[in-house]
């Protein structure tokens, strides 16, 4: 499972911390039902949505103060959560993977929002956590409690077995073993056909199908089902993972059939599907309760674990050093490919110089993120081997794939603080700076007027109106209601943007359109302070502010400040 959040524990942000939010940047595939898919020339489709071959700012989301992203290496969808508590859903929704019926995917231009009071949760709850399978999601509240939808064929979301849940519905469980009372959930993880679940008290329980030991109970269950037909256990009620008894698990991380967990102390477990040796235990034998990865077992604690990722037939481990260590299949030629997997975990020579505190392994992409010593920055590390829609983002003129890893250039200077790999589709949060105002915008091009949206008029350079930083209407700074004297430093939005990117819940005053990737106009509330009035204050997030667009003589749409 691949995720992206602002560095904290499995609990989530101690109450006396505020959330570290960002904004999202995506890269790579946008077609949603077709990527990932073979298709024929019949398929093509120059109407298609894009692939995105930068990283751009995802406009729909510009304005949402966003400090998680769940997405996964067999998921073609991902979950966001903002400093709010709600849930944000789009990208591929088969079998109502994203709790939608009938749809065949929502449009990151316009994703779902979800709050907790959507589903019945109680009054205060937040959403803190979630995962996302191939065809199943999950998400975890801050009361403890757990909801799933999509696929559940196999009990994959924790409910009696059906062809899919329709809607994002509550688990009944997990239960203390022996005892009735409830486990309080934190974080979950997820498979192809199973799903994890880590409580606050360091227990891990799991769902789903058993075929490859992904259930860590033991065993497989293997046994002939009608015919020829050979089926698995299938547990629809979270059980119990055995192999913890004494310790406390503190991460816990899912392939599409492996699974990796991290206790409090650093060391590492993993178990499940071995094939390509992805494991890291030296062979390819299945393992049915987790197991200690020897290297990372001690006595010296700082080559001991510190993180942990799963990707699609690989491992990674950042031990307490920073050094980046992987296991299994994770490119398609050569050392560390299908005929010469990492047998055991191996530090990844070309960033051995580097201490990384952010790493995500995607269908084929591989990020990490380290301090840039020269300039006190981030640096973000980029490769991958057969990369098809361009999701490591390196540039329009770069290759799609790099095999060793390399520094993202169009992220330089961008403060990236986390990175989330889907199938072929990349998430990255970053803190608003002078250099990210400069960064593309997807969609690119928007059907905006050039003249100010209040007073109709364009009264020339030496009064250029300003350019919302999320849907580019101009607005005069003497047309907004209080004006503004001078140009703001930082984001600026415009009043429906801002408006629109406040949660229902606290804003009574206005009048919201249904989410349908159109900015409703509304009052903007004088007892709030909007996302964007907070971006503007504060210095953390200053930045220059574009002015509106403008058509050259060739229809090409600029910014007034030639940007």
């Amino acid at each position: 499972m691949s995720s992206i959040h602002a560095p904290r524990t499995n609990n989530g942000a101690a109450a006396d911390q505020p959330q570290k939010w960002g904004r999202v940047l995506l890269s790579g595939g946008t077609d949603w039902p077709r990527l990932g898919r073979i298709r024929s020339r019949a398929d093509e489709d120059e109407n298609a949505p894009p692939d995105l071959p930068e990283p751009h700012i995802l406009r729909s989301l510009a304005n949402v103060q966003v400090v998680a992203v769940y997405t996964s290496s067999s998921s073609c969808h991902a979950i966001a959560l903002d400093t709010a508590g709600n849930a944000w859903v789009w990208g591929r929704n088969t079998s109502a993977a994203l709790g939608i019926p009938t749809v065949e995917y929502v449009s990151e231009n316009a994703p779902r929002r979800i709050a907790p009071s959507d589903l019945g949760a109680p009054a205060g709850t937040r959403f803190v956590h979630g995962a996302t399978g191939r065809s199943h999601s999950i998400i975890v509240g801050s009361n403890g409690r757990v909801w799933t939808a999509g696929a559940n064929n196999l009990g994959q979301c924790a409910h009696e077995p059906s062809p899919e849940v329709t809607a994002f519905k509550l688990v009944s469980g997990p239960s203390r073993p022996g005892a009735a009372e409830l486990e309080h959930v934190v974080a979950a993880s997820a498979g192809i056909t199973f799903s994890l679940f880590l409580t606050a008290s360091g227990r891990v329980y799991a769902c789903g199908s058993g075929e490859k030991g992904q259930l860590g109970v033991g065993r497989t269950g293997e046994h002939i089902a009608t015919g020829n037909k050979t089926a698995f256990d299938v547990e629809p009620e979270p059980v119990l993972v055995k192999g913890f008894e004494g310790k406390r698990i503190v991460q816990i991380a899912s392939g599409q059939q492996h699974s990796i967990a991290l206790d409090d102390t650093g060391v590492v477990y993993v178990w499940g599907y071995n094939g390509y040796c992805r494991l890291g235990l030296g062979n390819q034998k299945d393992v049915l309760i987790p197991q200690p990865v020897p290297q990372f077992t001690g006595p010296n604690e700082k080559t001991m674990g510190m993180m942990i990722v799963a990707g699609p037939t690989n491992s990674v481990v950042i031990d307490k050093q920073g050094m980046y260590w992987m296991a299994g299949k994770w490119k398609n030629s050569g050392d560390g490919s299908s005929g010469q997997p990492y047998t055991t975990f191996r530090v990844i020579q070309e960033i051995m110089g580097c201490k990384i505190f952010a790493v995500s392994c995607g269908g084929v992409s591989h990020f990490a993120l380290a301090p840039d010593e020269d300039d006190g920055g981030i640096m973000t590390i980029a490769w991958g081997q057969g990369c098809q829609h361009n999701e490591l983002g390196l540039g329009p003129n770069e290759p799609k794939s790099m095999t060793k890893p390399t520094r993202h250039q169009p992220l330089i200077g961008i403060d990236v603080f986390a990175v989330a790999s889907g199938q072929n589709t990349v998430y990255y949060l970053v803190t608003p700076n002078e250099k990210y105002s400069d960064l593309p915008r997807h969609p690119v091009d928007l059907e905006t007027p050039e003249e100010c949206v209040v007073c109709v008029q364009d009264h020339g350079e030496d009064d250029s109106p300003l350019a919302c930083d999320k849907c580019d209407s101009p607005y005069h700074l003497g047309c907004l209601k209080p004006p503004l004297s001078a140009i703001p430093d930082g984001e600026w939005f415009c009043p429906a943007c801002a408006a629109h990117a406040a949660p229902k819940r606290q804003r009574s005053d206005v009048v919201y359109k249904e989410d349908d990737g159109t900015d409703g106009l509304a009052e903007k509330s004088d007892d709030k302070e909007s996302d964007s009035e907070k971006s503007e204050s504060d210095p953390e997030y200053g930045g220059r502010k574009r002015k509106a667009p403008v058509r050259d003589s060739a229809g090409y749409k600029r910014t007034r400040s030639g940007h």
